[in-house]
C-alpha cells in the first residue's frame, strides 16, 4: 500500500476508534456499530484523506464524532468508563456505584467537554493531536480538559455530599464573611 493510505496499518487505528467510540456510548455493540461505520466511511472517502490536515487516528476520530453525534441522544446516554478515577472502595459493590457516579457526572458535562475527554482518555490521544483535530493549540487543550475534569471532580463532590451538604457549606461560608 502506498504512503499516502491513512488505512495502511488498520489494527491500531481500529482499536484507538473502537476505544474512543466506547467511551462515547459503552462498550459493546454500539461501539463495534459506531466504529463500523466509521472504516466503512473512511474506506468510501479515503480518497479526500489530506496528511497535511492531521494523522490517521485524528481524521476517524472526526469521523466517528460525527456518527456518534448522529445517534439518538438515548443510544449515547451512558457510556461505560473511568474518568482517571480510581475507587476507593474494595468491594465490587462500591466501585460499581463509583464508576456509575462518574458516568453520570460526565454525561451532565456540554457535548464539548464530553468530546475532549473521549478523545483524550477514550481514544487515548495527546493533547498535541487533540489540538491537530479541533484546530486549537496544544495549551487551548490542556487548558479545556482541566477545566473538564474539574466539572466532574465538582458534580462528583455535589453527588457525594447532596443538598444538604451544599445548604450546610452555603451557611459556613455565609457566616464565615460576616
Amino acid at each position: 500500500m502506498s504512503g499516502n493510505d491513512p488505512l495502511s496499518d488498520p489494527a491500531p487505528l481500529i482499536r484507538a476508534v473502537y476505544a474512543y467510540a466506547a467511551y462515547r456510548v459503552g462498550h459493546g455493540a454500539d461501539a463495534e456499530d459506531v466504529t463500523s461505520e466509521v472504516f466503512e466511511r473512511a474506506l468510501r472517502y479515503k480518497a479526500s484523506y489530506d496528511p497535511a490536515r492531521g494523522t490517521p487516528i485524528a481524521w476517524l476520530t472526526g469521523i466517528a464524532h460525527r456518527c456518534i453525534g448522529g445517534l439518538r441522544p438515548a443510544d449515547a446516554a451512558l457510556p461505560d468508563h473511568e474518568l482517571e478515577h480510581e475507587p476507593t472502595g474494595t468491594s465490587l459493590e462500591s466501585e460499581v456505584v463509583e464508576r456509575m457516579a462518574v458516568v453520570a457526572a460526565v454525561v451532565r458535562l456540554d457535548p464539548r467537554s464530553q468530546h475532549l475527554l473521549a478523545l483524550r482518555y477514550g481514544a487515548d490521544l495527546s493533547t498535541r493531536e487533540i489540538g491537530g483535530i479541533l484546530g486549537l493549540k496544544k495549551n487551548a487543550v490542556e487548558v479545556a480538559l482541566h477545566r473538564a475534569r474539574d466539572r466532574v471532580r465538582h458534580e462528583l463532590e455535589r453527588q457525594s455530599f447532596g443538598p444538604a451538604h451544599d445548604r450546610a457549606a452555603s451557611a459556613t461560608v455565609e457566616r464565615a464573611q460576616a
